[in-house]
């Protein structure tokens, strides 16, 4: 007879106005597991992250509902990478299955990363095969992980987000990085162990909209490249260089036509202000990238907490912050 007690798996699942998202999710995610039951110990935790709607209300209703559901709030809205950080701060399971809430990851995909995780890896991440976005969505993603992939120091796989599976040991590691302007795939590529893929096909939002508007995207991105690589600094030095050598090619130019051509030298006017705007211009974004760096530099250096907690809720017990 087994008497050995199932291990357990711990949900987490970030939530920014998603109400007509939540009962959806949980009911799917739990039919789901009712098949591994025999296996695991299941566990969810719902991560409010300062939501406008009745999210916390419908959130509230599930805890009340299912002991098994654990709710986090935030005192305000932190942004999708620390309300999972918040979640991978506070689970205690064998291991962590990450999942956005919009149902554009299909919760049977998590019962293939949990065979993958049983054959011995600790880091199984979901492969989107296809995708239902937009084309300027699919477009900007797969130049965003083309730049990625040529600029960052660390080998962060293409089409993949942040559903995964991570062995509680990664998890352990991953609560030592407290840096603010947080890529939490790349951080999980950093830290290494046995990593593998499971390819799906993602499906489409079901209600809502996107937490991830063009501005967010923007800064994501740059938070994955700033974070991760060191490439646009030694890119400022190079194309000083190549200004430096076009500058020198334009003197030799110069000089020659004064020297043996003077009858065909022509007043550059007009050459010389395009040529300053240009400089300036190339200026002003070394200087913006350099800011950036500095930036979030000052930033971590200021200590402050990542996110502020104001209650956790599980079924009808509540523990405020302190």
């Amino acid at each position: 007879m087994n008497t050995e007690s199932p291990r357990t798996v711990a949900y987490i699942f970030p939530i920014f106005n998603e109400a007509g998202n939540i009962d959806l999710l949980h009911r799917t995610v739990s039919e789901v597991v009712a098949e591994r039951s025999d296996r695991y110990r299941f566990s969810f935790v719902y991560v409010n992250d300062g939501s406008g709607d009745d999210s916390g209300d419908r959130l509230r209703g599930l805890a009340e509902a299912d002991e098994r559901v654990t709710v986090v709030e935030l005192s305000r809205n932190f942004g999708h990478q620390m309300a999972v950080t918040a979640g991978l701060d506070l689970v205690d399971a064998d291991a962590v299955i990450i999942m956005d809430s919009d149902m554009q990851d299909p919760p049977r995909v998590s019962l293939e990363l949990l065979d993958q995780w049983a054959q011995g890896w600790d880091v199984v991440y979901a492969q989107r095969r296809s995708r239902q976005d937009s084309l300027f969505k699919r477009g900007t993603a797969r130049a965003f992980y083309w730049v990625l992939r040529k600029l960052a120091s660390i080998d962060i796989p293409e089409n993949t987000g942040d559903f995964r599976l991570i062995d509680r040991k990664v998890v352990d590691e991953l609560r030592k990085f407290r840096e603010r302007d947080r890529f939490l795939r790349g951080l999980v590529s950093y830290v290494g162990f046995r990593q593998t893929a499971v390819l799906f096909d993602r499906d489409k939002r079901n209600a809502g909209v996107t937490g991830y508007p063009l501005r967010k995207m923007m800064r994501f991105a740059a938070d994955g490249i700033l974070g991760f690589s060191v490439t646009p600094l030694r890119l400022i030095s190079r194309l000083g260089y190549f200004i430096s050598f076009l500058s020198f090619l334009g003197i030799v130019y110069a000089a020659t036509v004064r020297l043996f051509f003077s009858e065909a030298a022509v007043p550059g006017w007009a050459f010389i202000t395009i040529g300053m705007f240009f400089l300036g211009g190339i200026q002003i974004i070394m200087l913006g990238v350099l800011g950036s760096y500095i930036g979030r530099t000052y930033a971590q250096t200021q200590g402050r907490p990542l996110y502020t907690v104001a209650s956790v809720r599980t079924g009808t017990q509540v523990r405020s912050a302190v």
